[in-house]
């Protein structure tokens, strides 16, 4: 008999934010799967589901390099699949933790894919988790959508031309990935009114969390984990 792999959000970082059904899959795992690079130990989405996990699981680092070669990352999966399987295929439960959400810009997409083509007969079992816009919406107040508003999430790492085209049609819009691209990102917001009223969020419910009403022409660069709400001004 085969284990499962359960895909587990354990929420923006902050231990009391897992959902009950995360709790109860990591008390059914023999094997955490943490996704890290090469060049880093540190796993925060670890560090957030340390305190649910049992004393006697067993860590297994998968390594993700942080590249867009498409021939390094192909095969970064193909090893991370392979290391997953020969887990399962021992009868062994395994979650892969990630913070936020599982499906959202979240590295277990490709290890999912990549496993469902080379070992289909394993079960995969996706738990949700609250995603850092969710806990930047709610640290803020900020209202993401009502009525007949529109909700985009937009990749940072996008050109300034292309934000700005998708900034003119959210009524709400919240940029992931803020950390890479900013002057881009500034002049975006500048182009459509939303420079001063948009919120900079980093590290949202983490110990380093930081807050921020606008954002400076010559921001400096935001830490790894930040994101922009931007609500569409009001028409006087």
């Amino acid at each position: 008999m085969t284990g499962v792999l359960y895909g587990v959000g354990v929420g923006p970082g902050a231990p009391d934010l897992l959902t009950l059904r995360a709790v109860n899959a990591l008390g059914k795992v023999d094997v955490i799967l943490a996704a890290a690079s090469p060049r880093n130990d540190y796993s925060t989405a670890l560090e957030t589901a340390r305190p649910h996990l049992r004393p006697d699981v067993r860590l297994l680092r998968l390594e993700f390099p942080m590249t867009r070669d498409r021939t390094v990352l192909h095969e970064a999966w193909r090893v991370a699949a392979e290391a997953t399987q020969q887990v399962l295929e021992a009868g062994e439960n395994a979650a892969f933790l990630t913070i936020g959400d599982p499906l959202v810009y979240s590295t277990f997409g490709y290890l999912m894919r990549t496993l469902k083509k080379s070992a289909p007969h394993l079960p995969i079992e996706i738990i949700p988790g609250i995603t850092s816009i969710q806990a930047a919406a709610a640290c803020t107040g900020t209202i993401l959508c009502e009525n007949s508003e529109t909700l985009s999430i937009l990749p940072g790492i996008n050109s300034r031309e292309e934000l700005e085209l998708a900034l003119h049609g959210a009524d709400t819009a919240v940029i992931l990935k803020a950390y890479r691209n900013l002057p881009a990102i500034v002049e975006a917001l500048r182009s459509t009114g939303r420079l001063d009223s948009c919120i900079l969020a980093s590290h949202v419910e983490q110990p380093a969390q930081n807050l921020r009403l606008g954002i400076e022409a010559q921001e400096g660069t935001p830490p790894y984990m930040s994101l922009i709400l931007s609500r569409k001004p009001k028409a006087e």
